[in-house]
């Protein structure tokens, strides 16, 4: 039986995860969660078999047969000498330069490039589809991919001016600058106000109507708060619960069982009026909701008094920066917003998105961004 790699010094894992990044810096999108997915498969193919540790690669860390090529140039620079030496033993290894990438014109790796083009087409169509109808494969399917969300946070200008090469002429500076110089001319001094990320407000409605997707939701969530911008994200259904500090845990599965542990009404019922308005009494005027980028995940479904939410929507559309409202039926065909709740909701909310599937999710992060 062939042996594997010796791997002195170094743990299995440590070596397999720096060629992962190593492929990505040769201009692979490898994601943290295509990273795991990869240390797992090595780990059920066997480290001992150089060609499955290959085939691992290919089919985790690459989305395209460009993909592919690169991966294969950075495996077989990464494990070279002997390493490179035992893959005869096995089907070999072919990769060509990116000059001569398939150009559609029948040769080449025929069967592989189908491979992973009906990959990379199934990976799309989950994307797409609506995820309250997924299975529970799909789930786990579609739990992984939440890493490849990109998230940037929306910019504001400080009030604080630093220095710049252009802007408004810091007549100070210039004048301590001519000072220095003993009266003769120098350069003149110019300020500016500095960008600085905008706070981002995530609540999440977590009531019985909103349970299909309660769960893609948070792990959205927890892509956001990931990112590093400015987040609080609160649930909202019977009670508001912030649960920021739970999805701070670097592993989705950790954080979505902790936040899990400290929303006591899940599937619950809904009093969006009530709890908008307990979130600003307690968050509002003095807190982080004035001039922040405020995101509404829910149905609308308000049944005891949708009055109450339009007013408690109005007082937020005056303190916040710009209101998001995202509505997982809004992507689908045939549907109007003529709930009450959703109705008395709607002049007050800046954007009205759809929120349904992961692409749509793609599509709530760049208005986030641009906002």
């Amino acid at each position: 039986m062939t042996s594997g790699p010796t791997l002195p010094q170094h743990p299995a894992d440590t070596v397999l995860l720096a060629f992962a990044r190593a492929v990505r810096a040769a201009g692979v999108r490898v994601t943290a969660d295509r990273e795991r997915l990869y240390l797992e498969a090595v780990r059920t193919a066997g480290l001992g078999d150089p060609y499955a540790v290959l085939v691992a690669g290919r089919a985790t860390l690459c989305a395209s047969p460009q993909d592919r090529v690169r991966h294969d140039q950075v495996y077989e620079a990464w494990f070279g000498g002997e390493y490179a030496r035992m893959l005869p033993s096995r089907p070999p290894v072919h990769t060509k330069p990116m000059a001569q990438l398939d150009t559609g014109d029948g040769q080449g790796d025929s069967g592989d490039d189908d491979a992973v083009s009906a990959a990379t087409s199934r990976t799309e169509v989950l994307r797409h589809r609506d995820i309250a109808q997924l299975t529970l494969r799909e789930r786990e399917a579609l739990a992984r991919m939440f890493g490849g969300i990109p998230v940037r946070a929306p910019v504001r200008l400080s009030p604080r001016l630093r220095r710049a090469r252009r802007g408004r002429i810091d007549a100070g500076a210039t004048l301590r600058e001519q000072v220095r110089r003993l009266g003769e001319p120098g350069p003149i001094r110019r300020r500016r106000r500095a960008p600085r990320p905008r706070r981002i407000i995530l609540l999440v409605d977590v009531s019985g109507s909103m349970s299909g997707y309660a769960d893609a939701l948070l792990r959205l969530a927890h892509r956001i708060v990931q990112s590093g911008s400015p987040v609080e994200v609160f649930t909202v259904g019977t009670r508001l619960t912030q649960i920021t500090r739970a999805l701070q845990l670097r592993d989705p599965d950790r954080a979505l069982i902790a936040a899990g542990e400290v929303v006591p009404d899940w599937s619950g019922g809904t009093r969006l009026g009530e709890m908008l308005a307990v979130f600003l009494q307690t968050w509002g005027r003095r807190g982080p909701l004035r001039g922040a980028v405020v995101v509404v995940f829910s149905d609308g479904w308000e049944r005891d008094r949708p009055e109450e939410l339009g007013e408690q929507m109005r007082r937020l559309h005056s303190l916040a920066h710009r209101v998001i409202w995202v509505n997982p039926h809004r992507g689908k065909t045939g549907y109007e917003p003529i709930q009450a709740g959703m109705a008395a909701a709607l002049p007050h909310i800046d954007d009205f998105l759809a929120g349904h599937s992961l692409a749509t999710f793609t599509d709530l992060t760049e208005v986030i961004a641009h906002a």
